[in-house]
């Protein structure tokens, strides 16, 4: 079972002319609800307006967790070449269908899928960003490069449509402890965290080793084995990516 119909009603009424009070950075308006039937089980599908970026944001909902507490929840950023087209530079795409797997396995939970591709640099920085790791720099390096700092991504919208479904703490899954941290800045408590890890392969492990070495992400596979498996030899690529 979902959010109840009476309680989509509810919440569709309340945001039809949802107005947030005193002009504040952020306002986020929650514009559709829907069944959504799955590979990975059913969910619903919530459409977010807002303010800010003026893109339209996703909730893919398990269950009801409106009102509810420590609600399992990954926030997962877009990635087009990852998530769609399956690139095996980054872990984004095995991420979000590992999340997909997961909470569609729990009584209730929440994939939130944002708009902010390439770690908010958008598309064609991303791409740009590609072609100096191509040359040798690594994640990190190319995107300061370009003038970005390594993670340019917010959690505020997030925040907020958490605040809109009305949920009141989450378990969050992610390796990444400043996007725990920035969701606390915006007011979510969390509860807990569910580590979300997938394992290199010959194009991404360089990357992966420099989120962990220079972004202090959480992850524990064995270097030294994984680049050895992913070697040039095994058919992996040089750690350039």
């Amino acid at each position: 079972m979902g959010i109840p119909p009476d309680v989509v009603d509810r919440l569709l009424k309340e945001n039809e002319d949802h107005e947030c009070p005193g002009s504040p950075e952020v306002c986020v308006r929650l514009s559709a609800i829907a069944n959504l039937p799955t590979r990975f089980g059913d969910y619903q599908v919530v459409a977010f307006w807002n303010n800010l970026d003026r893109k339209e944001h996703a909730a893919f909902v398990r269950g009801n967790v409106v009102d509810a507490e420590n609600v399992a929840v990954r926030i997962h950023s877009e990635c087009l070449t990852g998530d769609a087209i399956g690139s095996l530079r980054c872990d984004c795409r095995d991420q979000l269908i590992e999340s997909l797997e997961r909470i569609g396995k729990m009584e209730s939970g929440i994939v939130i899928y944002l708009r902010q591709e390439g770690r908010g640099i958008g598309f064609t920085n991303k791409i740009k960003a590609y072609r100096l790791q191509d040359a040798g720099y690594d994640t990190v390096e190319a995107n300061q490069i370009l003038g970005f700092r390594p993670d340019e991504r917010d959690y505020g919208i997030a925040a907020h449509m958490l605040g809109t479904l009305g949920v009141r703490s989450i378990r969050i899954l992610t390796n990444n402890p400043d996007k725990v941290e920035d969701l606390r800045r915006h007011g979510v408590e969390i509860t807990g965290r569910i580590p979300v890890q997938v394992p290199p392969n010959g194009y991404n492990r360089a990357y992966l080793a420099t989120k962990r070495g220079k972004m202090g992400h959480l992850l524990d596979f064995e270097q030294d084995d994984d680049l050895a498996a992913g070697s040039p030899a095994n058919g992996g690529s040089p750690p350039s990516a």
